[in-house]
């Protein structure tokens, strides 16, 4: 039977769907160290988006895993960010239309990029490179610091209804949420009214926000096997709002592997590494890595 590398790489994926709650938290260790993400906010949002669950899947979209991605969000911040966490090889098959829609040609690749948002890893780093860039637009539109809250409104509004819920809440913190958002009231009714059927002003639903992320994180800290980790706070919880994608050639792969699993990992004697990876196991990193030799080797 033929070595099909996207074989190993599923079941790579498959496996990381059994992974312990322990597992999950030092992945979003990692990828908070990674990119100074609060490791509270990934966490928070990962405990509203699926419970820790790294293979949850929602009923009606297409969202999976940790991070509850959709299909298209999921492929345009691996396109974005993959390379720089050792999945160049999925964002170099991922291409955007003119309109700004991601597309994989090949149907069983795009399974396996689409997997990985099972891979509590990879799903993580691209929950933190996403909730970065939109940090940084949040930040110009308001003038201010973003906080852990911020985040998670772009999360829910999208980036554009979060900077227009954000700017509006700062001039006006008293108007009508649903007024502003219709189709997203009409959606989320017990965020956008309270139990009498009353609009709730747009301070009121970021309240309500604030208080559901602090709850999800009360008593969270960094895992015990990454305690030296150090993440950049995005600012307190609540309401208080004051002011290359090159491809890589078969006589480099030695070099590629060592480096992908030093980004992902740490280098090599690196204190407070996760884990040590094997070559000879089927890991997310040693499947990315069976799929870039072979292939370079069928090309």
């Amino acid at each position: 039977m033929p070595f099909n590398p996207l074989t190993i790489l599923n079941g790579a994926v498959n496996e990381a769907k059994s992974l312990g709650g322990g597992a999950v938290r030092n992945a979003i260790a990692n990828a908070s160290q990674k990119t100074g993400i609060d490791f509270n906010y990934l966490l928070g949002q990962a405990k509203l988006e699926s419970g820790l669950r790294a293979d949850a899947r929602a009923g009606t979209s297409s969202a999976r895993g940790l991070y509850q991605f959709i299909d298209q969000s999921w492929l345009r911040v691996v396109k974005a960010h993959g390379a720089e966490h050792g999945l160049g090889w999925a964002a170099n098959a991922i291409t955007t239309t003119a309109s700004g829609r991601a597309t994989v040609a090949d149907p069983a690749m795009r399974k396996a990029i689409l997997d990985l948002r099972k891979d509590p890893g990879a799903a993580s780093l691209m929950a933190a490179e996403h909730a970065s860039d939109n940090k940084s637009a949040l930040e110009t539109a308001t003038g201010r610091t973003a906080t852990g809250t911020d985040l998670y409104m772009a999360h829910f509004l999208g980036l554009g209804g979060a900077r227009s819920f954000l700017t509006a809440m700062q001039a006006a913190p008293d108007r009508s949420g649903a007024a502003m958002f219709p189709a997203a009231a009409h959606a989320n009714r017990s965020i956008f009214f309270d139990a009498s059927g009353g609009a709730r002003s747009l301070s009121e639903i970021y309240s309500r926000f604030g208080a559901k992320l602090e709850k999800s994180v009360d008593g969270a800290s960094l895992p015990a096997a990454r305690a030296g980790l150090t993440a950049t706070r995005l600012g307190e919880w609540g309401a208080d709002v004051i002011p290359g994608n090159g491809e890589d050639s078969t006589a480099d792969a030695a070099v590629w592997a060592q480096s992908t699993l030093e980004r992902l990992n740490g280098p090599a004697g690196q204190a407070g590494r996760i884990e040590t990876a094997s070559l000879f196991r089927p890991t997310p990193s040693t499947a990315r890595l069976a799929y870039m030799m072979l292939a370079s080797l069928g090309a």
